[in-house]
């Protein structure tokens, strides 16, 4: 195998330049939500390419999608994935690079004419980002066994639509069976979706592990009432009660220390009326920790918080779990690997956990696996501003290709 192959980067960003126009925002973002029109466009764009380096393209019942170059020999293949879904105002490179690079590996390898001896594999999985369909990582849940397809398959988007009618509409219903994955190793190359990599100057992050995750959703029920002739004791004030657990969980994160975060993401009030006192709160709350037993504590010191508080108020709690993932560490080896080849390549590389979910941490649970982190800068992800140097997508797929090519070796 030769050592001193790299990619093409041009080539490379003018995919993520094409890709970006499915979903295309007018102010430069992305809007790809899972299994609307514009996934369907980016999906076709994708497999397109898939078809044209020669990939062998199948679709599962979820709609994932796996393109399979052939090696010298039969076995499991080594997989390069992630998503091209996006959040309703993402950015080019989320998930995008990891798919993209992987095609272009396809590609450097086919131009100097290396056959690996196993076979590699370019995936892409569906509605990872959970924005449409809860809970994230969904395509890849299903794609390992742990989210039930007919489950999945009856989930309810946040705007009313089925994800198995939306999955028939857009023709990406696929046949290929789910819940038994054959993969000899995973490794996704992401954008870190944070700031430490730039403010530590460093091109390359080899990834430990991903937090744990916990979505909570609150629905908050008091009693609507003038604002001007209720007095302040006699409230059962919705909007209050969500204000103070908004509050309390920042002041949680703050306590509990170390890598615990906590965030109010969503929050609506009813009838939201300057005058009227809210009858109704509806909010969501997450929690993410690297450390499972931190992470436990949070929840519980929450729930005890948010019951005390509503009580206090007279106000009632239905609580809705949205999502629910323990910690990852990802295979030692290959963060090990990850790290050396970076410094074979004189790239300066920083060790570190992933803050977001990924589809990474589905496969480590029926496969060796691991990610590459590439800088964002100024830590924006999720947002039109995102954005990753060329250099850099550069740099992190030609890690990729080192590391996939000695797997498949």
């Amino acid at each position: 195998m030769r050592q001193n192959l790299r990619v093409n980067g041009a080539r490379l960003w003018s995919r993520l330049e094409r890709l970006a126009e499915a979903g295309a925002l007018p102010d430069g973002g992305v809007n790809r939500l899972a299994l609307t029109e514009a996934d369907r466009q980016g999906r076709d764009l994708v497999v397109g390419w898939m078809r044209e380096l020669g990939l062998a393209v199948t679709i599962d019942a979820i709609g994932n999608v796996v393109g399979l170059r052939r090696g010298r020999e039969d076995g499991l293949p080594v997989m390069m994935g992630s998503h091209i879904d996006t959040v309703r105002t993402g950015g080019r490179f989320d998930g995008a690079l990891g798919v993209l690079a992987g095609l272009e590996i396809v590609q450097t390898l086919d131009d100097a004419g290396v056959v690996t001896r196993r076979p590699l594999a370019v995936a892409f999985f569906t509605n990872e980002e959970g924005a449409r369909f809860q809970p994230d990582m969904f395509g890849s849940l299903v794609f390992t066994g742990a989210l039930p397809l007919e489950k999945a398959l009856a989930t309810v988007g946040v705007d009313g639509a089925v994800a198995g009618e939306e999955l028939a509409r857009i023709g990406y219903a696929g046949e290929a069976p789910v819940g038994r994955p054959n993969v000899h190793a995973y490794v996704e190359l992401h954008v870190e979706q944070g700031p430490t990599l730039e403010a530590e100057g460093c091109t390359i992050g080899a990834v430990e592990g991903v937090q744990g995750i916990s979505w909570t959703e609150l629905t908050l029920n008091g009693q609507s009432n003038h604002a001007g002739t209720t007095p302040m004791r006699m409230r059962r004030d919705a909007g209050y009660v969500a204000a103070e657990i908004a509050s309390y969980v920042r002041r949680l994160a703050r306590d509990i220390g170390g890598n615990q975060v906590a965030t109010v993401g969503a929050l609506t009030l009813t009838p939201n009326l300057v005058n009227v006192v809210a009858e109704k709160a509806l909010m969501t709350v997450d929690l993410r920790n690297t450390d499972n037993e931190r992470l436990m504590e949070a929840e519980r010191r929450l729930a005890d918080f948010v019951a005390k508080t509503a009580k206090a108020e007279g106000v009632t709690v239905e609580t809705r779990s949205l999502a629910r993932f323990d910690p990852v560490a990802f295979s030692a080896p290959l963060v090990h690997r990850v790290e050396s080849i970076a410094r074979e390549f004189e790239l300066s590389v920083k060790r570190l956990p992933s803050g977001a979910g990924h589809d990474a941490q589905m496969l480590a649970a029926v496969c060796p696996a691991c990610m590459i982190f590439v800088p964002s800068a100024g830590g924006v992800s999720h947002d039109i501003e995102e954005y990753t140097a060329p250099e850099h997508c550069a740099a992190g797929a030609d890690v990729l290709l080192r590391l996939v090519t000695e797997l498949a070796a």
